[in-house]
């Protein structure tokens, strides 16, 4: 009885100190992030569900390699699940305090000059001053990772190039070549036409639309059309924004042929949903029932062993083509470049142990087999030469693409402008509005966004 009467008290003598825990094997967490004297940092990106392959590859590749090398440093895998644009706000909110800011994050390319001006950013220089291997990277992607002010806040991750994925059971089934290449907008559409007359039950030509798909549909969709023409989004000498010009008219008019006028593109319940491109990449296309989709050469990662449709014959089913220019003007064809960085927040803890991360990030075979793990592009030129990414589907075709890319602007309106630019696609795509409405409307917000005095008409 004295025995229980004693554990009571113990017990009841402990409860005031739970929160600071009672038992001698409870980790000790210090103010500068450290856990027992390890070093936690915490990586932050946009996980975007089961089939995540970045996160696949932090945790089956480069965490076990990294922390088998540091041993004084673990990694705490801390993702963001949510659509691309609440990503970005979302990650903005957590890097506005010191004990919810993540130690590294990855930035969209596009939303660096923002997040740099609001100051959630640490500009690098001084750590890439003493980089080895800071020569090796592709020198045009340096320059994306460079704010306004000229500072260096990230380093650069993912490259993509975008074009026209192509069916090549559906084709052979309208009749089109295997080899396909369109010399511009109209050869498109009259493949697609094809399609429509061969099958009912295929979707001819596919396009992000949704704004609930977010930069996608800037990207991928806007403005893979509109430098195609001869018009473009920003002028980067006279740092002035372009609105109802013919190039965005026209643009906006592609779009409403394939949607509207000639019922080309996917009905509006595949169209405007948030998750368009796995149903297009791993229900459709992989099931003949689609056969063009304009969109960016990661898919390929869909069809690799640990991808979502894992398939052998890949480049016997599909091929991907070059986005032409909309009459076949000079330089022919057109892509747009863009990627993933990865950044040091300023609130961060460890600034430095977070450099070391980003470091082993950017190694040569890391970042091959990053490139590979999710069907993207490297960033650096001797990465190129790893046999694995050599051997990657379609990756000669996508690096050829790159000779004529293009870059979304470097200016920190950019976000603001591209949701409006979304707004704009989806209109028209749902017949809401005329092409001419939906541009005079989207001139009108970007005059709102930027001041008069930053717009040419």
């Amino acid at each position: 009885m004295k025995k229980s009467i004693k554990k009571v008290f113990l017990l009841l003598l402990c409860i005031p100190f739970l929160l600071i825990g009672c038992s001698s094997e409870s980790n000790s967490t210090s103010d500068d992030g450290k856990v027992d004297g390890i070093t936690q940092i915490k990586i932050t990106w946009r996980d975007v569900g089961e089939h995540d392959k970045l996160k696949k590859y932090l945790t089956n590749t480069f965490i076990p390699e990294f922390e088998k090398e540091n041993p004084d440093i673990k990694i705490v895998l801390s993702p963001i699940t949510a659509s691309e644009g609440d990503y970005f706000s979302k990650v903005a909110l957590s890097m506005q305090s010191e004990s919810t800011a993540p130690d590294v994050v990855a930035e969209d390319s596009f939303m660096l000059n923002s997040d740099a001006n609001a100051g959630y950013l640490l500009p690098l220089d001084d750590y890439v001053r003493d980089w080895d291997q800071w020569q090796y990277y592709t020198e045009n992607l340096k320059s994306g990772s460079i704010g306004e002010d000229g500072k260096l806040y990230a380093i650069p991750g993912t490259s993509d190039s975008r074009g026209l994925w192509y069916n090549k059971n559906v084709f052979k089934k309208a009749g089109l070549p295997e080899d396909w290449q369109p010399k511009n907008w109209d050869e498109i559409i009259e493949a697609a036409e094809k399609i429509k007359d061969s099958a009912k039950d295929v979707i001819p030509l596919s396009m992000g639309v949704a704004k609930a798909n977010g930069e996608s549909v800037s990207m991928q969709t806007f403005e893979m059309l509109l430098y195609g023409t001869d018009d473009v989004l920003f002028d980067a000498d006279t740092k002035k924004w372009h609105v109802n010009t013919k190039g965005i008219e026209e643009s906006l008019q592609f779009i409403d042929l394939v949607y509207n006028q000639k019922k080309l593109g996917p009905p509006l319940s595949i169209a405007i949903n948030s998750n368009y491109s796995s149903v297009l990449f791993q229900e459709k296309f992989p099931n003949d029932e689609a056969g063009i989709i304009l969109d960016g050469f990661w898919n390929t990662g869909n069809y690799t062993e640990t991808g979502a449709v894992p398939m052998d014959n890949v480049t016997e089913r599909f091929g991907f083509a070059a986005m032409p220019t909309q009459n076949g003007q000079e330089p022919g064809t057109t892509t747009m470049s863009g990627g993933w960085t990865w950044a040091i927040p300023s609130k961060a803890k460890n600034p430095d142990a977070s450099w070391k991360v980003i470091q082993a990030l950017g190694g040569k075979e890391q970042q091959a087999a990053r490139a590979v793990a999710e069907g993207n592009l490297t960033v650096r030129d001797d990465s190129a030469e790893v046999p694995a990414y050599k051997e990657q589907n379609f990756i000669s075709e996508a690096t050829e693409y790159l000779k004529n890319a293009h870059f979304r602007p470097a200016n920190d309106k950019y976000p603001n402008v591209s949701v409006e630019i979304q707004t704009m696609v989806e209109a028209v795509a749902t017949g809401s509005k005329t092409p001419k409405q939906a541009a005079e409307d989207y001139a009108n917000n970007v005059i709102r966004i930027v001041g008069e005095e930053n717009v040419v008409k």
